[in-house]
């Protein structure tokens, strides 16, 4: 038997070792920047879009399971290509978003002058409540914009066979959880546009980047052009160029704009490290999931959440709930994390309760209050760094670390 002193000479070392700890480590590794200098190593190579995209953009489509991707520069842009490509095909409506998200999601349906129409949170998926999406639905909804926060799948076969009946488009934000299932399907195959981002802190990151997914080929076609100043040449169909030729002989069929567009291209070099990256993104999510699971098993379930519909998740970042409002235990528990150099983020996606935001509130006024299972995350809720070399050990060391505060 270790004497104590042992003992407690060997917890003091376990607790000086905890931090720090970001919320991401070696994204970048050392492979994707030697991959990097190979090809900037081969003669005159070209930087900007090209064939490195293009074989980049149809991996990430046979990984994910659909008929085409559009690889841009950040997942706030796909946002955007992905609302105006739904404002250009459905018309002026509205649009069903989480009040826990990005500030993008909801930024890109003002932006395109869509409505954002707001539900609040299920708790045991961070994703939309089910029941108050389809409370919602009316005949001026355009979509259903959902996210899939930090790794948690937030589809359900009501929510999908109701969409369908109603022949309401479903979008998903699949930002946070790459190579998430549902009954098998990678999250981001079932609607008809998905969106991802390759951030650096995210399971798969080209520095900046992002994906819009799509089986429809009308989709695909639009968002290659908005992608590009809405040059009818980018589209990718010979179709579309023809037929824009032929309604405008007056101009130069290199230099048609079908829309008002933007400049949201990728570069030859993100793609590569795409490409490189997605080689170990698999294991890399078991790792992560792996992860999430020794830490969830391992908190105090009186005092915190363990109860996530973990079913086909592929963690982004662990999820700390309180189960019930509590600020002084809140504040001691961010003390002690700042005092371990524990990296986290209250509110967990987004900065929580997006009705709380200031861009928010200058349009709805004080609607926040309408929503209590966000706000409760809002409040009494953070998500901490997760990544796939993290050791079993520290986790063990967090909790411990949590559950004693």
């Amino acid at each position: 038997m270790k004497s104590d002193t042992v003992a407690l000479n060997e917890t003091a070392v376990a607790e000086d070792s905890l931090g720090p700890w970001p919320l991401m480590r070696n994204n970048i590794s050392r492979a994707d920047l030697d991959a990097v200098i190979e090809f900037l190593g081969k003669d005159d190579p070209i930087l900007t879009q090209s064939e490195n995209v293009r074989a980049f953009e149809k991996e990430w489509s046979e990984w994910l399971g659909v008929d085409y991707s559009v690889f841009v520069n950040s997942g706030a842009s796909a946002n955007l290509l992905t609302m105006s490509a739904l404002k250009y095909i459905y018309g002026p409506g509205e649009v069903i978003v989480p009040s826990l998200t990005w500030v993008s999601d909801i930024a890109s349906v003002i932006q395109s002058g869509l409505k954002p129409v707001f539900v609040d949170i299920d708790p045991f998926t961070l994703g939309m409540d089910t029941e108050q999406v389809l409370d919602k639905l009316n005949s001026r909804t355009r979509a259903v914009f959902l996210t899939h926060t930090l790794g948690y799948n937030a589809l359900n076969d009501k929510l999908l066979d109701e969409l369908k009946a109603g022949g309401v488009p479903l979008i998903e934000d699949v930002c946070e959880s790459h190579g998430a299932t549902y009954n098998n399907k990678k999250l981001g195959a079932f609607g008809w546009i998905s969106n991802f981002s390759f951030y650096y802190a995210h399971h798969l990151s080209t520095i900046e980047g992002g994906m819009v997914c799509t089986s429809d080929p009308e989709v695909y076609y639009i968002v290659r052009m908005l992608r590009s100043h809405g040059m009818v040449r980018e589209s990718g169909s010979l179709e579309t160029k023809t037929r824009y030729r032929v309604e405008n002989p007056d101009l130069n069929p290199d230099f048609i704009f079908a829309y008002p567009a933007y400049n949201m291209r990728n570069t030859e070099i993100n793609a590569v490290i795409g490409r490189n990256q997605l080689k170990r993104l698999n294991e890399n999510n078991r790792k992560r999931t792996r992860n999430l699971h020794i830490f969830l098993e391992h908190l105090d379930a009186e005092r915190f959440q363990t109860c996530f519909n973990t079913a086909g998740s592929s963690n982004y970042a662990f999820t700390l709930i309180l189960n019930a409002p509590d600020l002084k235990l809140r504040n001691r528990i961010e003390k002690e994390l700042r005092e371990n150099k524990v990296e986290f983020r209250r509110g967990t996606a987004g900065g929580g309760n997006q009705l709380r935001q200031p861009y928010l509130r200058r349009i709805f006024g004080d609607i926040y209050k309408n929503y209590p299972a966000v706000d409760h995350v809002h409040f009494f809720g953070w998500y901490i760094g997760n990544y796939p070399d993290l050791e079993e050990e520290r986790i063990i060391h967090l909790c411990r670390l949590l559950n004693g505060v």
